[in-house]
């Protein structure tokens, strides 16, 4: 079968991601849109240098990609351009190309994520705990601080300023940092036991607790919150809006 000239190709570009919500995500909305030059198709690479690569063999397809992890960061060195609020989160998950092959890079998990948690803030929710420090923090980092929460970063390993060790996360911390965001592969199918490592049993109604992961739909993380009271959400709408965003930015003429 040779390749229509008039094909419009995505791509998720990521590493080990066969898993992947976006392929899904699209050729079910190319299905239902009777979009049948339209394909979604994963670039599951072992390193972000084998990107252009793959930019080349398809380039006269390709329209746009998603970026996922860990290249959400590597990616920038591979872009013509990029966003001023991309830049400022220091992140990118979208690229658009343009009709003479150039690469801009977005961020549309900033969208997404704001979109999804502005329902369920209360006035108590005035701090935040970041639990991981990979690309997708830096969105919900972002989004905090454009909401006026503070937070911190949790990781196993700290070196900045803004950031603590698990080990510095007790019930006097948790009184006042009442939302803790997932940003960890912690908990993903088929691992699904695991969870990041924080005192449950300080938990209270008071707390409220996101998880980037939408597979399983209630991650051991979410559920131990829940058992302590507290609200939970998963990353699924999240994703499902970043995606409708993405669609937007490669169809902007």
């Amino acid at each position: 079968m040779t390749k229509k000239e008039n094909k419009h190709l995505y791509a998720l570009v990521g590493k080990n991601i066969s898993y992947s919500f976006s392929r899904g995500y699209f050729t079910e909305k190319f299905e239902k849109l009777d979009l049948k030059n339209h394909e979604y198709i994963n670039f599951d690479i072992q390193s972000i240098h084998e990107l252009p690569q793959k930019v080349k063999e398809n380039k006269k397809q390709l329209k746009g990609m998603n970026v996922t992890i860990p290249y959400k960061l590597d990616v920038f060195n591979f872009l013509d351009r990029i966003d001023k609020k991309a830049l400022k989160v220091g992140a990118v998950n979208t690229i658009k190309i343009s009709k003479k092959g150039r690469l801009k890079g977005y961020n549309t998990d900033v969208y997404g994520f704001k979109k999804s948690l502005k329902p369920l803030l209360k006035k108590r929710h005035k701090k935040a705990l970041i639990l991981g420090t990979g690309g997708a923090s830096k969105a919900v980092a972002y989004v905090l601080e454009n909401l006026g929460i503070k937070y911190k970063y949790v990781s196993r390993t700290p070196k900045e300023k803004k950031e603590i060790s698990y080990r510095d996360i007790n019930k006097e911390l948790l009184q006042s940092y009442t939302i803790i965001v997932n940003c960890t592969p912690l908990g993903t199918h088929p691992n699904v036991d695991n969870c990041p490592d924080i005192p449950y049993e300080s938990l209270s109604d008071k707390h409220l607790l996101y998880d980037l992961i939408y597979n399983p739909s209630e991650t051991t993380f979410l559920r131990k919150g829940k058992e302590q009271g507290s609200a939970i959400k998963n990353g699924l709408e999240m994703l499902e809006l970043q995606a409708e965003k993405a669609w937007k930015i490669w169809n902007n003429r």
